[in-house]
């Protein structure tokens, strides 16, 4: 069926637009999305075994 995902979506308030747009470059630039870098990081930060904090984009250079 169309539009039918594995998980539910989930929503998220109090972020800034621009937030939301840079986050989406600096996921870019690591070759991932949003999404699986924010569970990577729910991951690491409840403790589960094994996980690991996501990589960081490198920062531009001056």
């Amino acid at each position: 069926m169309a539009n039918m995902h594995k998980h539910p979506v989930r929503g998220l308030r109090g972020i800034e637009q621009q937030l939301w747009d840079d986050f989406e470059k600096s996921a870019q630039a690591v070759d991932s999305d949003r999404s699986a870098l924010l569970r990577r990081f729910m991951e690491w930060h409840t403790g589960r075994p094994d996980a690991e904090l996501p990589k960081r984009p490198e920062p531009p250079k001056a």
